[in-house]
């Protein structure tokens, strides 16, 4: 079977990304807009309810507007803006959250994709509050480290000139990141993380560092039995690597590389310290797990065709 699929929004960076990995399928259909229609409603409307899955790579808003022109009941929309990402109507896009999340995506018809610090958050510390180890009502203290692309395209043309600054910009330096909702409503934490980025110079890769101390817990823990708890929970899981308690293994030189997942759709979640302190750390590429190759994964679920498909 062939499903037709539109990207709104093609032009942006999670959209080219998207474009890339359906060109690999032979099971899609892509619609495209011309690019002088690019933002005429009823050329958008159109193409939206001829598809069977529709993207949305917009901004807020815009993303909101396309939501509106849908009248088709058949047509799927997934949208990678954070417009939608804990609105109890739309079904969060991340298949491992847990047992039943395949079965949601499968049958929802509005999915959020998630945020690319809050994929590697939520990863990291679900299992932990799933476990009752952690409690819900802790505050969580994480940072993460990204490539510039993720600021897109104006982040992009910044870091790409010759006025482009070599060292890493801490930023969200409100404690108010956009992330923060779905990072504390899909771990089942009740209070919001302190939560602090850091853009790099370098192009994509990210990984978010969770602060734990042991006291946190509701017993007695080792980094042995967190890294047990987190595979148990991701135990055969495609795209999800629980790596060993083993620093020499885990590392290059005591090194962690945020970049290793580049240009795949995995993640790795490592468990780092000692019974005094512990970092979790999740890492993936923030514009494939991190944006859209999710996008793709909930696309191939909700299709019910291999969820690997055109993935790697």
């Amino acid at each position: 079977m062939t499903y037709k699929v539109f990207v709104d929004g093609q032009e942006g960076t999670t959209g080219l990304q998207i474009n890339e990995y359906l060109a690999q399928r032979s099971d899609v259909t892509v619609l495209k807009i011309d690019a002088d229609k690019r933002k005429d409603l009823a050329e958008r409307k159109r193409l939206i309810n001829e598809s069977d899955v529709t993207f949305l790579c917009l901004p807020d808003e815009a993303a909101k507007e396309s939501v509106s022109l849908v009248d088709n009941p058949n047509t799927c929309i997934i949208d990678a803006s954070t417009a939608h990402r804990v609105n109890p109507d739309w079904t969060f896009g991340l298949p491992e959250l847990a047992p039943e999340q395949r079965a949601k995506i499968r049958a929802s018809k509005r999915i959020a994709n998630p945020g690319c610090h809050a994929s590697a958050f939520i990863l990291a510390l679900r299992p932990l509050v799933a476990a009752g180890l952690l409690p819900a009502a802790t505050q969580i203290a994480a940072n993460s480290i990204t490539g510039y692309s993720g600021g897109g395209k104006s982040m992009i043309a910044h870091y790409e000139s010759p006025a482009r600054i070599n060292a890493p910009r801490p930023y969200g330096l409100t404690l108010a990141h956009k992330h923060l909702p779905e990072m504390q409503a899909y771990t089942g934490l009740t209070v919001a993380p302190i939560f602090q980025p850091i853009v790099g110079p370098f192009y994509k890769g990210l990984a978010v560092t969770a602060f734990i101390q042991p006291q946190q817990f509701t017993r007695k823990a080792t980094p042995a039995d967190v890294q047990k708890i987190i595979a148990d929970y991701y135990a055969g899981e495609p795209f999800i690597r629980v790596l060993p308690v083993d620093l020499d293994a885990t590392t290059d030189g005591g090194f962690y590389n945020v970049e290793a997942n580049n240009d795949t759709n995995r993640v790795d979640i490592a468990v780092f310290g000692n019974e005094e302190r512990m970092l979790v750390m999740a890492r993936l590429d923030n514009l494939g797990k991190g944006a859209s190759g999710a996008a793709v994964q909930a696309m191939n679920v909700h299709l019910g065709v291999e969820e690997s498909l055109g993935l790697v």
